[in-house]
């Protein structure tokens, strides 16, 4: 089993940086692919970002492409989403996910093939 804890959400305004934190405890991460998701108030949960754990290749929104850097520490087990030059439309709740290990397939952006989720962290970004 693994357990998935996010950090690092908080209230910002406009144009500033956030960094969120997903760390995993139980089991690694190995093979896996780890996601970024976000739903807002009366919104459906969307895609923000991913990354696959070996090779550390990396998947993004198009709405936070450019702007969010998605990266992993291995020896930390965590990954991080790295957000820049906010918006007001970025206000959300954060859910860091993992699929199950060794995860081939090139569908990431779905939240059905994530095994795995975090509780959520708040972020709120005022104009």
């Amino acid at each position: 089993q693994v357990q998935l804890v996010e950090s690092g959400g908080g209230l910002v305004q406009a144009g500033d940086s956030l960094r969120l934190s997903c760390a995993a405890s139980g089991r690694t991460f190995s093979g896996a692919v780890v996601g970024w998701f976000r739903q807002g108030s009366g919104k459906e949960r969307e895609f923000v970002a991913a990354i696959r754990w070996g090779y550390g290749v990396t998947y993004y929104a198009d709405s936070v492409k450019g702007r969010f850097t998605i990266s992993r520490d291995i020896s930390k087990n965590s990954v991080y989403l790295q957000m820049n030059s906010l918006k007001p439309e970025d206000t959300a709740v954060y859910y860091c996910a993992a699929t199950t290990p060794y995860y081939t397939s090139t569908n990431y952006a779905s939240s059905s093939v994530y095994h795995y989720w975090g509780q959520g962290t708040q972020v709120a970004v005022s104009s």
